[in-house]
């Protein structure tokens, strides 16, 4: 995982799957996720945008203490749909 490269769609998978593997965690998916979004000196195509959305506030929970917003099948979910894209 590259710190100063704009991410690409290898990347992008690769905190998905690291996220789902358990061998990172959502925070800091999270903020891998937002430090690129917010950075307006970067160009992004629709499914990088897409994606890097979704893992921005993967860690938002239902209240203090409650279950993720977004539960691990979900994330499976959008995993297979931006494989799923990236072949299109």
């Amino acid at each position: 995982m590259t710190d100063g490269e704009q991410p690409d769609l290898d990347e992008i998978e690769e905190h998905f799957v690291a996220l789902l593997d358990g061998r990172i965690t959502r925070d800091a998916v999270d903020r891998w996720a937002g430090r690129w979004l917010a950075d307006d000196s970067l160009s992004w195509d629709e499914l990088n945008w897409w994606a890097l959305g979704l893992l921005h506030g993967i860690d938002l929970r239902h209240g203090p203490g409650g279950a993720y917003l977004h539960d691990d099948s979900q994330v499976q979910d959008w995993l297979a749909e931006f494989r799923s894209r990236r072949t299109r």
